[in-house]
């Protein structure tokens, strides 16, 4: 591999050049042969040469990028403004990776970094434009609805091309290895019809409703009415499009409407499906207590949440990508933690399942759309937010393949005082 120093600029605008190349460095970082290539503008190479996935540094802005910001919100960034590349497939490139959340580096190896990348430190480029700049206080009702407006404001189009026509923004339920998307997400609506227990003529409240995959399935197979709200105005438009074509504006609203402002209440059934997220830890008591309060004695409610599989880890990580780019003010937890705040407001939980591998399939297939449709994406959303998706979506497969983040379905009923939930003797909820 190519050994030349790294050229960096000096206060007094002269060029030094500094005794490690790029290679040298990313070698200390990722070791000496990781099944990847990496290639620096530099002239440098390290790791693999010519290994099927290719990281491409093409300019001094990326390395300012590492060193103001080390670690994962410093890749993302060079990533996101076009700094760094990948060549070849974007998973495949963060899990052969994965080992490097494990490297130790020796004191004398990060003294010999710190002293590289010092100079780089001091010249911090501009933030892209995707990062997010959230302001007023965390779960605020404004800053919920700006921060939502964030992520799934951005272009029905986009989001048709990756989610693909059922629209669905969370976990499919795989029924067979060989399952397409769309026939995995239909299960996964009817599977929370099942665990609802849904009835004709029942009311359901389908919180966080997104493009009212959900509300759509619920009406037309179940018989039931509806009321779905999200904070995101394009999907409360989309979904009332989608509901009057079906159809079923007589029985289903879609609203663009915050859940703390829902007047009706008596509710048969309460869908939460991928909001928990959203919606902070400090916050729980006060929304299961209001779940609480909208069903019916013997009602039932589904959480379909990701969960942190870390139950000692007791801080959330508020400035990495994920965070900044993708969902502003997320939180999340282990699944214990969720149940315990269910049961604190006295919802007795019935039935709990993990779906963490079928999330790494649901990501799968959703990074082959985005991959499909690529030049199409890059010229609707844009590169940096086509970036953001691309880099997001690996990384959550990734996560969830390793048992890092997992998805969680609890089932609950508010138990009357009598000690009725409502629930059969033994509940089956195969078809």
């Amino acid at each position: 591999m190519c050994r030349r120093g790294l050229e960096t600029e000096r206060a007094d605008g002269r060029t030094k050049v500094n005794a490690m190349s790029i290679a040298d460095m990313v070698s200390l970082v990722v070791g000496d042969d990781p099944d990847v290539e990496f290639v620096a503008y530099d002239g440098s190479r390290a790791g693999r040469l010519g290994a099927d996935v290719r990281m491409e540094i093409r300019n001094p802005r990326a390395m300012h990028y590492f060193a103001s910001s080390p670690g994962q919100l410093g890749l993302a960034r060079a990533y996101v403004s076009g700094d760094v590349d990948a060549d070849g497939d974007m998973y495949t490139f963060l899990n052969r990776l994965w080992h490097i959340r494990n490297v130790r580096l020796s004191n004398a190896q990060k003294l010999t970094l710190a002293r590289e990348l010092a100079p780089l430190a001091l010249k911090r480029p501009p933030l892209p434009p995707e990062e997010a700049k959230p302001s007023g206080p965390v779960h605020s009702l404004m800053r919920d609805a700006r921060v939502i407006s964030h992520h799934y404001d951005v272009s029905n189009t986009f989001y048709e091309w990756v989610l693909g026509p059922s629209m669905a923004y969370t976990c499919a339920v795989y029924p067979t290895l060989d399952a397409t998307l769309e026939q995995a997400q239909e299960e996964k609506f009817d599977l929370v019809c099942r665990k609802l227990g849904l009835e004709p003529g029942m009311r359901v409240l389908d919180i966080g409703c997104g493009w009212a995959g959900f509300s759509l399935h619920a009406a037309q197979h179940y018989g039931v009415s509806t009321i779905g709200v999200t904070l995101s105005q394009q999907q409360a438009e989309y979904g009332q499009r989608r509901i009057a074509a079906a159809g079923l504006s007589d029985r289903v609203q879609i609203r663009f409407q915050d859940y703390r402002d829902v007047p009706e209440s008596g509710f048969d059934a309460i869908a939460s499906i991928g909001l928990t997220e959203h919606i902070g830890e400090k916050n729980y008591a006060s929304y299961f207590e209001l779940i609480r309060n909208k069903l019916r004695d013997g009602g039932r409610l589904l959480n379909h949440c990701i969960t942190r599989s870390d139950v000692n880890q007791r801080t959330q990580t508020m400035n990495g990508f994920i965070n900044r780019y993708v969902f502003p003010d997320g939180e999340l937890v282990p699944v214990s933690r969720l149940i315990r705040s269910m049961e604190d407001q006295q919802l007795e939980v019935q039935h709990e399942e993990n779906l963490r591998v079928h999330y790494a399939m649901t990501l799968r297939d959703w990074s082959n759309n985005l991959d499909a449709h690529w030049e199409d994406a890059l010229a609707e959303v844009g590169p940096g937010k086509a970036r953001v998706w691309r880099l997001y979506m690996a990384a959550s497969r990734v996560g969830f393949e390793r048992n890092m983040i997992q998805l969680h379905q609890v089932l609950a009923t508010k138990t009357d005082g009598d000690g009725v939930s409502g629930m059969p003797l033994r509940p089956d909820f195969s078809k």
